[in-house]
């Protein structure tokens, strides 16, 4: 099976599980004990009356039945439309225009300077073993275990912020708003990539065919680049591609401590609101975003080994 066909097989992967994540992102709403429609009057200061509650589940929908009701719901989503907050009474597709864009350049800022560190420091570590660089990167994969988020965040904005105004405290303006919480983000994935890389190039630097490049006159770095690094590279792109669903939801506490205008605020403030459609939005995009990330590591693990695209050594 070439790579194309292979490609092809996990896009339409994608539509079962898709259609899994809004039928489990549609079920929150009927799982909630709260209303939705006294949810809405809630929000908008309106006393709960029964009239006024029949009112708005007609409104709604929520009189329908419940297959009814997630089909609408699933044709809307089609459409790109996302019913209307319960709050600021917009349409949800505007709010998440809006704020998904800075939340997205987040974590792909994050996740791209956490491998472009990460790759150097693992081959140092890895070539250098049990010397200086070695023990230097051991010592960050532990902070990196270790440190929370929010208290490396605070560090970093005393010090680079307040302290020595090399960037600036908060929003979302210019790229030097997004550099601290980039970097937020990047610490602790760096110290994973780098040891996943250092234990990948350890055990590849073992094989037989090294030793054969290596007879050949080939130079370490020859042989790290050409033939050891390719498959040595493989977990820490697949730890990438999972790892990009979780930067969009870890940037909830991140995008509060910058106070930037992300989906990580929306967010909170839209469970403190019990604004259902917002939630069920911002379940969905998370779901969608773990699957583009799978997605694209195995397209990228595809390129780097094509024997993944064969079974049992034979073509499918």
């Amino acid at each position: 099976m070439n790579i194309s066909l292979f490609i092809l097989k996990r896009f339409a992967a994608i539509v079962p599980i898709l259609l899994g994540a809004t039928f489990v992102s549609f079920l929150l709403l009927h799982l909630s004990p709260v209303d939705p429609a006294r949810a809405y009057l809630s929000v908008s200061n309106i006393v709960p009356t029964e009239e006024a509650v029949l009112a708005v589940r007609a409104q709604l929908g929520l009189d329908q039945p419940f297959w009814t009701q997630y089909g609408s719901w699933l044709w809307h989503l089609c459409q790109w439309e996302f019913g209307t907050s319960f709050f600021s009474k917009l349409p949800v597709s505007q709010e998440l225009a809006a704020r998904l864009p800075i939340t997205a350049s987040l974590a792909l800022i994050s996740l791209v300077l956490a491998i472009l560190v990460s790759i150097p420091l693992g081959i140092a570590s890895a070539l250098r073993k049990n010397q200086l660089i070695d023990h230097v990167c051991r010592i960050l994969a532990f902070l990196g275990a270790s440190v929370p988020q929010f208290w490396l965040a605070y560090l970093l904005i005393y010090f680079l912020s307040v302290k020595w105004d090399w960037f600036p405290l908060q929003g979302a303006d210019t790229w030097q708003h997004y550099v601290l919480p980039a970097l937020t983000l990047a610490f602790a994935l760096i110290s994973t990539y780098s040891r996943l890389l250092r234990t990948g190039l350890l055990e590849g630097l073992e094989e037989p065919y090294v030793l054969y490049a290596q007879a050949r006159g080939l130079g370490t770095f020859a042989v790290v680049g050409r033939h050891v690094l390719r498959h040595a590279i493989r977990p820490v792109v697949t730890a990438a591609g999972m790892n990009l669903g979780k930067l969009f939801a870890g940037t909830v506490i991140v995008e509060q401590v910058f106070s930037m205008p992300g989906m990580g605020g929306f967010f909170l403030e839209s469970v403190y609101h019990r604004d259902y459609p917002v939630i069920q939005s911002y379940v969905l995009v998370m779901a969608i975003v773990f699957v583009i990330g799978s997605l694209a590591a195995d397209v990228i693990q595809a390129f780097l080994d094509p024997r993944l695209t064969q079974v049992n050594g034979e073509e499918e």
